[in-house]
This record gives C-alpha cells, sequence and structure tokens, in this order.
C-alpha cells in the first residue's frame, strides 16, 4: 500500500473512532432529555429532545456504515464502478462534510460555552459532543483535501480511489503545468 493509501486509511480509521463515540454520546443525550426526573432543572423537568442531536446521529451511523466501505477499497484494491472512483469519493466527503459542519456548527452555537456548568455530567457530554464533532470535521476535511489534490494531481477523476492503476503516481505528488 502507498504513503498516501497508509495515510488515508489511517485517517478512515479515525473518523470511525471519533464517530462511534460520538454516536454514544449522542445516545447518551437522547436517553437524557427523553427521560428527564421530575424536578430536573433542565426544560422544568419535561422531557424533550434537540433535533440537531438526530442529525448527529444520522451522520455517525452513515459514516460509521460508510468508512469500511471505504477501508476495504483502499486496503484490498477492490473497484466497484463510480461508487469507489475518486470522483465517488470526493463527492461522499463532500456530502459528509457538509454534515458534519452543520452538526458541529449547530452544536457550537448551543453549546458553545458551557463552562458555568461543567459540574454538570448533562454539560460535560455536551462539551464533549461538540468537541468530538470538530475533531471528526477536522478528519473528513483532511480526507477531502488529500483526495482532491490525488485526484486532481493525476487526474484520476474515474480511476479507483485506490490508486492502483498504473497510469497513477500514488508515491508522489507531481503538480503538472
Amino acid at each position: 500500500m502507498s504513503p498516501v493509501n497508509t495515510i488515508r486509511v489511517f485517517l478512515y480509521v479515525t473518523l470511525w473512532i471519533v464517530s462511534v463515540i460520538l454516536l454514544g454520546l449522542a445516545a447518551y443525550r437522547i436517553h437524557y432529555t427523553t427521560h428527564l426526573p421530575r424536578g430536573d432543572p433542565l426544560n422544568g423537568g419535561r422531557s424533550f429532545y434537540d433535533p440537531i442531536i438526530a442529525e448527529v446521529i444520522f451522520t455517525t451511523i452513515v459514516t460509521i456504515l460508510w468508512v469500511p466501505f471505504m477501508v476495504h477499497i483502499l486496503i484490498e484494491r477492490r473497484d466497484y464502478g463510480i461508487a469507489t472512483s475518486f470522483a465517488g469519493e470526493v463527492l461522499s466527503l463532500c456530502i459528509l462534510f457538509l454534515f458534519w459542519i452543520v452538526g458541529a456548527g449547530v452544536s457550537t452555537n448551543l453549546w458553545g460555552d458551557l463552562s458555568w456548568c461543567q459540574e454538570f455530567l448533562a454539560c460535560r457530554v455536551l462539551s464533549t459532543l461538540v468537541a468530538f464533532l470538530w475533531i471528526g470535521w477536522v478528519v473528513i476535511l483532511t480526507l477531502l483535501v488529500l483526495s482532491l489534490l490525488f485526484a486532481v494531481t493525476n487526474k484520476a477523476w474515474n480511476q479507483p480511489s485506490h490508486g492502483a492503476h498504473q497510469k497513477i503516481n500514488t508515491n508522489r505528488w507531481s503538480f503538472r503545468a
């Protein structure tokens, strides 16, 4: 496997781990807000849910399902058509990029500074959730930039994203004029 693909696999695995952690945090938040005990100061003790948490759950589930597919493509050097080309990967990363930036942006807007309530578990969970949303977004942005640079440099939009095609140079980044 080329050094570039090794980095990409590492980033995909990192994204998967971040997604699993986020799914757990979001599931905790949904459970907490939909099962508030009487007398809880949050929302006067009335159960509710945050719509952005539903978006985060959807985003993490899609990411958790998609990442193993991409790791399989990169490691096993599989080609299943346009879905596994650089164009397909970049399109998928762009869609995930949008989901993650919406989740991170809205969550930051809602819970950006919870330093005043860090003694409560609910506030610590929300602060951690926001941090992991931004970590996931940065990983996706890095993957997107790497894939774009590789595809543009090698004119490989229709080539398999593993880069094992003989016309693609996976060991150096040479920009052609």
